[in-house]
């Protein structure tokens, strides 16, 4: 039996400059952190006592014998992909699917984890992190960017740069107790609302021409935010100016981004921190109210 866990990730700058019509012409790239909420996927091989070759289980269960009757196109794609047969699958985790945090692609990076290791082989954190990007963008034909499955893959608090030759992962070097400082004042929370992100990248169709001043600044945004995480002569507060910032920017790009509710809550967060006379730290509530869970640790890897 394989059991794998894989980190969930938080997105703070550069989103959708990932998507690859997007950075093969301009570029692009994100700052990122896993957080310790985890996907979890059990895979073992099925002893052919039952009537069926391939026992599933995640929000629903599927008992099949043949892999194209299996209805979750990213397990019956992968189960191709990599030829697998007679197995069970189980798939849980410690946060709701479709919540924003890359649910989806930690769950593909997984399975592609466990699969491997099922077989008897070694898959490194970049194969993982291609494949996943193929199995969900190829061969499910998700509309997306490529960030969630590196974040999944490579763990950890990283900048992932983007370019027409492909990406590159460098870890955030930040000291330990500017690190803390940062990740004390991070908070979260579950708006109660799901979507598939591939629905709302089809729905904004975010790459009109007219969007492009959005993204470039979006995209200049992250080095400004790595400059001020990493000099400890910047005021941290100015991260969370920038995450303000961003995320006007983010809802320019479509109407699907946010809603009517959604902004309810953070034009209230707003008006909280502007009512605290020190609001040191606590400006960095304010994006994060699109968000679930609460971070209380930075986490690395994805593992077996």
């Amino acid at each position: 039996m394989i059991i794998t866990k894989t980190p969930f990730r938080m997105s703070f700058f550069g989103g959708v400059t990932d998507m690859e019509s997007f950075f093969k012409k301009n570029g692009g790239a994100v700052l990122s952190t896993t957080l310790d909420k985890y996907a979890y996927v059990t895979v073992r091989h099925l002893p052919r006592f039952f009537d069926y070759s391939t026992d599933l289980t995640y929000s629903r269960m599927e008992h099949v014998n043949n892999i194209d009757d299996i209805q979750h196109p990213a397990i019956r794609n992968a189960m191709k992909m990599l030829d697998m047969h007679e197995l069970r699958l189980t798939y849980e985790a410690d946060l709701p699917a479709r919540s924003g945090l890359g649910t989806s692609s930690s769950f593909a990076v997984g399975m592609l984890n466990a699969f491997y290791a099922l077989k008897g082989k070694y898959a490194d954190k970049k194969k993982l992190a291609d494949e996943a990007i193929y199995l969900e963008r190829v061969l499910c034909d998700e509309a997306g960017g490529w960030q969630d499955q590196i974040a999944a893959s490579f763990g950890g608090f990283n900048r992932i740069n983007f370019n027409a030759d492909g990406y590159e992962v460098l870890p955030v070097i930040i000291s330990p107790e500017r690190k803390k400082r940062l990740n004390n004042n991070l908070m979260m929370f579950f708006t109660g609302f799901t979507r598939f992100s591939s629905d709302v990248q089809k729905t904004n169709n975010v790459f009109v021409k007219e969007k492009e001043t959005q993204l470039k600044e979006m995209l200049s945004l992250v080095d400004e935010a790595e400059a001020v995480l990493v000099d400890k002569g910047k005021d941290l507060d100015d991260f969370g100016r920038l995450l303000d910032h961003t995320w006007k920017l983010k809802k320019q790009t479509g109407s699907s981004i946010s809603n009517g509710s959604i902004d309810e809550c953070y034009q209230k967060g707003v008006e909280a921190v502007l009512s605290v006379e020190n609001f040191s730290g606590w400006w960095w509530w304010i994006p994060s109210i699109l968000r679930t869970a609460r971070i209380s640790r930075f986490c690395y890897g994805c593992y077996a």
